[in-house]
């Protein structure tokens, strides 16, 4: 965990005002909530669209900060207690964020995507961590805050870091990357997500390529080698470090084949002659994707297909990704954490391939973000549905009506249902679910539709 003297903050974010008698002393951690800050900590007031983290300065030191970070705009309060003031607290985070790794001897894995970036995450830190002292970011802590806290909580002894970067415009992952200075890049998709600001595909893609910029010199660059938009944009960049690609066009360095899929995970192998068989205890076709990708890095750091194996067992999942969940009678697949339409469209794959039930549910909130083409984007989830392998579509939202209209095409009206409020949802739900039913639930973050999950779990 981070340790510095408050001297060496100050030198190190370019601060002002601390007084002499407190410069000797020291921090052990950074936190940004005053609620869950630990003794010893710096406290580093963030501010947001709906808050002020400088308003929670009593709570701090109440809970026991050692010092904080402070905005120079800002009036400092009258109290005797360490203060270093700052042009920008998240600024000055992400500076001593920078000066930390690079104190660091750990090797760094940075993963981006429009979809499976969480799900590599977590199967990679699996895999290293049968050989190495592995952290990973913790849920989905990948943007200009959330990376520098991850960083914060790498020990001194931390062998490799998997760190999650996530973009909502030109630059973010350019900021990210050059702080976080990894070793290995992964790129796993580009889909329609933050269309808001990156208007088209394309532009998502140059904006993921922002990656590339911090990557190590004699480092490794993995993407998956069939998304359209990685194919034309990557040779255009003049890439210096070895490359390669996953995907099951024949023109992949790696190209994983399906054995073998069911409600319990699935089973694939390579193009290799020394793969065998692998098993996965994740759902879904897509996951053999990000094993792939997974696979290919920790390759790089030395672990053996032969002890694969071992690592996908010791895989701690991030939540509400394809997570299968047992209710009184039927099944839950909670997919709830995010939504875009390539996302959707993979978990309907995953829905469709699951055969042992007897009905099957969806219940899709507004996929967010998509900017001018939301509209579209949603009409065409919602032609796509296959009322021979669905029987009922729920919808929240008022964006995911146009869904619910062009999915009545081909449904029952009473079958393809849109609602603007969660309990009404709930209760009209609850009744049609019948026995070994399975009802995937997906959604964007801000919907919280986990909370559709938990009234079907009680």
């Amino acid at each position: 965990m981070i340790k510095y003297s408050l001297k060496e903050l100050q030198t190190i974010v370019k601060g002002s005002n601390l007084k002499k008698e407190y410069e000797s002393l020291s921090i052990k951690g950074i936190s940004i909530d005053s609620r869950q800050i630990e003794k010893g900590q710096l406290f580093v007031p963030i501010i947001g669209e709906n808050f002020d983290g400088h308003t929670f300065i009593d709570g701090a030191i109440k809970n026991g900060a050692a010092a904080a970070l402070w905005n120079e705009d800002t009036p400092v309060p009258n109290i005797d207690f360490p203060f270093i003031l700052v042009k920008d607290t998240l600024e000055a985070m992400q500076m001593i964020a920078k000066e930390y790794r690079s104190s660091l001897k750990v090797k760094i894995v940075g993963i981006t995507g429009s979809n499976g970036k969480t799900s590599t995450k977590d199967i990679l830190a699996g895999l290293l961590s049968t050989k190495y002292k592995t952290k990973k970011t913790l849920g989905n802590f990948n943007n200009e805050i959330g990376v520098p806290l991850t960083i914060f909580n790498l020990e001194e002894d931390t062998e490799i870091a998997v760190i999650e970067m996530g973009t909502m415009k030109f630059g973010d992952i350019s900021q990210l990357t050059n702080f976080v200075k990894p070793d290995v890049a992964i790129i796993t998709s580009i889909g329609e997500a933050h269309l808001e600001d990156l208007k088209t595909l394309e532009n998502v893609a140059v904006a993921k390529l922002e990656i590339l910029e911090g990557l190590n010199p004699n480092g490794l660059f993995i993407y998956y080698g069939d998304d359209p938009y990685l194919k034309e944009k990557v040779p255009t960049y003049n890439i210096k470090q070895k490359v390669i690609t996953y995907g099951e066009d024949n023109h992949n360095d790696y190209q994983p084949n399906l054995d073998d899929y069911d409600g319990k995970g699935i089973t694939f192998k390579f193009n290799k002659p020394e793969s065998s068989s692998f098993t996965l205890s994740m759902i879904g076709k897509h996951q053999m994707y990000n094993a792939t990708a997974a696979i290919i890095a920790a390759q790089h750091f030395g672990i053996t297909l032969e002890n694969v194996q071992k690592g996908f067992e010791k895989i701690d999942k991030t939540g509400m990704r394809n997570e299968l969940i047992k209710a009184n009678g039927f099944s839950i697949l909670n997919d709830c954490y995010k939504s875009n339409p390539a996302s959707v469209v993979t978990s309907l794959e995953t829905l469709y391939s699951l055969k042992q039930y007897d009905q099957k549910i969806v219940v899709l909130g507004d996929m967010q973000g998509l900017g001018t083409s939301e509209i579209e984007l949603h009409e065409e989830i919602g032609e796509s549905i296959d009322p021979n392998q669905i029987e009922y579509i729920f919808t929240l939202g008022p964006i995911s009506e146009f869904l619910v209209k062009k999915a009545r095409r081909r449904f029952d009206e009473n079958k393809a249902l849109s609602y603007l409020n969660k309990p009404d949802l709930i209760k009209d739900l609850k009744k049609v679910i019948k026995p070994n039913a399975l009802v995937l639930i997906k959604g964007s973050r801000g919907l919280e539709l986990e909370e559709i999950v938990e009234a079907l779990v009680k």
